[in-house]
């Protein structure tokens, strides 16, 4: 469930190349992803971590505390779509980046808002989107593959977006809004 190391990588670079002050992950697990993107971010950045689980967040919250970026992490435990619109209140349309890798069943749900809160240029990145492979597989009829290849046509669709899925680790859409 952690993303791989490469990924973490790619996202550091991408927080740096677009100069992201303000970011929103979906999705903390033990906070890798978390923690590559605060490090990347600038003294006065800011990530906004949603997740529901206290178990795998007290990892995250150590591991962010002993790389000195606890102070830039605001981590809400709490169902994601929730937090999400309670930010779409008054936070609409400032995020610089996002990171979306969490319950596949509600990825186009937290799309949705993710896209509401990115400023136009902003960058959305979407975890797990060729799912082992298993979206190419025509045969593989899983009800969470199909959520997947409907999240993945949902974008490819979306003219709002410039698009693309990297094959890194378990397939990485990047998605700008124009």
């Amino acid at each position: 469930m952690q993303i791989s190391s490469d990924q973490g990588k790619l996202m550091a670079l991408l927080v740096r190349l677009m100069r992201a002050k303000k970011a929103i992950e979906v999705g903390v697990f033990t906070g890798y992803s978390s923690l590559s993107v605060a490090l990347a971010l600038p003294e006065d950045g800011r990530l906004i971590a949603c997740d529901v689980s206290e178990e795998y967040t007290t990892i995250a919250r150590k591991y962010w505390q002993l790389a000195g970026v606890a102070d830039k992490i605001d981590l809400r435990i709490a169902p994601a779509i929730e937090t999400l619109d309670q930010l779409l209140q008054d936070q609409a349309e400032t995020f610089d980046f996002a990171f979306i890798d969490a319950d596949k069943g509600n990825y186009a749900n937290y799309y949705d808002r993710i896209f509401s809160l990115i400023r136009s240029g902003g960058l959305i990145l979407i975890d797990n989107v060729l799912w082992s492979g298993r979206v190419a597989d025509k045969t593989d009829d899983d009800k969470i593959t199909n959520t997947i290849r409907a999240f993945n046509a949902k974008i490819a669709q979306d003219d709002r977006v410039f698009a693309t899925i990297l094959p890194i680790a378990d397939g990485l859409t990047l998605a700008l809004k124009k």
